[in-house]
């Protein structure tokens, strides 16, 4: 046995571990793709606003900051879907709706996690607390919206790419008229992989009355998303002749494309299956249009 497996075998460590791991699950901490699908964008705006690699301290701060937003939107999610999510085969276990985690609990946790960030946000200049108080109300908004509209991933969409202003400000002081761009273009990717997500549970949600996009544009779906994803090139096509970014960017764009023509090709069938291996397949369009900037300003 291992000095690690020793360890995590002492009584303590073992209780403690199978205490918090609830907690871990309610913050999706174990299914990392919403992190990365928050961070890619906020990594554009910050190395747009540095032209280059940005001020460490701001990087840490809101790659930190980013952590510790979607675990808070994990919450407040299951939060506000405790009484439905039992309903749903992808959410059956939940901790919320298992009762590992109680309805008190999670609204600590997800306040706790709200003044974490809002630390992290004290740390940067006026503008950008300024701007934090939109997104906490964004992010705490989205989860309830599903209840009273078909378009949540709007409101999902435009609660992610707060963070795009939010890094802009925190590194540049400032927000140009262009960086709107950059939150069209990443407003409009996340209707699109977010409405693949909600493809995944469609017929549950029809039965329970959840609503969502995937509902709403029915069996325009794939045409919808295919539209979501070119008002997100042409965005960031635009972007990169404001900019005058070089060959590397429009590489990455060309990249991006790639990966969203493979992720229409997983939804074809409208499968439960497919549909989620598009939405994870996502996140490497961020990586791509990212790596595209760190090579244009390198």
């Amino acid at each position: 046995m291992t000095f690690l497996q020793t360890l995590l075998a002492k009584p303590l460590i073992a209780r403690s571990l199978k205490t918090s791991q609830p907690y871990f699950e309610l913050m999706r901490l174990n299914k990392p793709v919403g992190v990365y699908l928050l961070l890619w964008p906020t990594f554009w705006a910050l190395w747009v606003a540095a032209e280059g690699f940005p001020d460490f301290p701001i990087w840490v701060i809101f790659t930190l900051g980013v952590i510790f937003m979607r675990a808070a939107g994990c919450v407040i999610n299951d939060y506000a879907d405790r009484h439905v999510d039992g309903h749903v085969e992808r959410t059956l276990a939940r901790p919320l709706v298992t009762g590992a985690v109680t309805s008190k609990q999670a609204l600590i946790l997800f306040f706790s996690l709200l003044t974490a960030a809002f630390v992290l946000v004290l740390m940067t200049n006026t503008l950008t607390i300024q701007l934090s108080f939109i997104g906490a109300a964004l992010a705490a908004i989205y989860p309830f919206m599903k209840r009273h509209t078909h378009l949540p991933q709007v409101f999902l969409g435009a609660a992610f790419s707060w963070a795009i202003p939010m890094a802009f400000a925190a590194q540049a002081g400032e927000l140009p008229k262009y960086i709107w761009l950059m939150y069209m273009a990443n407003l409009s990717w996340t209707v699109a992989y977010d409405t693949m997500y909600a493809m995944v549970d469609r017929n549950d949600d029809l039965k329970i009355g959840v609503k969502s996009t995937a509902i709403l544009f029915g069996d325009a779906d794939r045409v919808m998303i295919g539209v979501l994803h070119a008002i997100t090139i042409l965005c960031l096509l635009l972007l990169g002749s404001e900019l005058a970014l070089g060959v590397f960017y429009y590489a990455g764009l060309v990249v991006a494309i790639g990966l969203m023509s493979y992720q229409n090709w997983l939804i074809r069938k409208r499968d439960r299956e497919g549909c989620f291996a598009g939405f994870l397949n996502s996140h490497w369009v961020g990586v791509a249009v990212w790596a595209g900037l760190v090579l244009s300003y390198w």
